[in-house]
């Protein structure tokens, strides 16, 4: 019992010694290193100008702005230090000084007025802002070059992240008014061309075919399909049930 105290006392009194030599190297060191003049930088990343003016200077270290080293960054706001040169935890002299830039915040570009322009010059365009080709739709408008741009999404003067892609609707050629066909099967064929034909419709080819179970003049096929577009200038065709022998065509 009395070798184990004895042991215990030894460490004891070893680790007591390492301690006061710690102490005293730490001291000596840092007794030199106030006589030398020098601090260590304190960090003011992610501070305001102001803030990383106040807390340098309390070091007697001096602030230089450099606005030419200015970036975007996303992860600082726009006008906190996103660079400091030296970095916080370096040495440095008093009355020395520390250059920063200011971060500019999350980098946006401004959408271009793609509207009325050719597919080609709006490639141009939004390569030059940084921006990518979206989806384009196909749609009818007046007036305008077709393949040009009618409408654009996002819109112009939008502030958006580089890369970010631009879906255009261009403009299809000038077809006039469009109309949904309607679905004529089984349907009188004479009913149908008196109405169609008084809207400024035409019919084209009429063919007749001999239909067991359909009453003769009833429309058996048509062109366009039903829920196609159709437009004035679209020539109508139909097949209807008997009336005239099989493959007799009427024009």
């Amino acid at each position: 019992m009395g070798r184990r105290l004895l042991r215990v006392l030894g460490h004891l009194s070893w680790a007591g010694v390492l301690a006061v030599g710690f102490v005293l190297s730490s001291y000596v060191a840092f007794n030199a290193f106030v006589r030398r003049g020098e601090v260590i930088l304190p960090d003011v990343v992610g501070l305001s100008l102001d803030e990383a003016e106040a807390r340098l200077g309390t070091a007697g270290i001096a602030v230089r702005w450099n606005k030419q080293r200015d970036r975007f960054d996303a992860g600082v706001p726009p006008g906190k230090v996103v660079l400091q040169v030296p970095k916080g935890g370096t040495p440095a002299k008093r009355r020395s000084a520390v250059e920063v830039a200011l971060s500019r915040g999350r980098e946006l570009v401004e959408v271009p007025d793609l509207e009325g322009q050719p597919i080609q010059t709006v490639l141009v365009h939004l390569q030059a802002n940084g921006l990518t080709l979206g989806r384009s739709f196909g749609v009818y408008s007046d007036g305008g070059a077709e393949g040009s741009v009618v409408l654009q999404t996002p819109p112009a003067g939008t502030l958006v992240d580089p890369s970010t892609p631009v879906d255009l609707f261009l403009r299809l050629a000038d077809t006039g008014e469009s109309f949904v066909m309607p679905d004529l099967i089984y349907r009188d064929y004479e009913a149908a061309r008196r109405f169609f034909e008084s809207r400024g419709f035409r019919f084209g080819s009429v063919k007749y075919e001999l239909y067991e179970g359909v009453a003769s003049g009833v429309v058996l096929r048509q062109h366009p399909l039903p829920g196609h577009r159709l437009r004035r200038r679209d020539v109508i065709s139909v097949v209807v049930a008997g009336g005239r022998r099989a493959g007799e065509a009427r024009r």
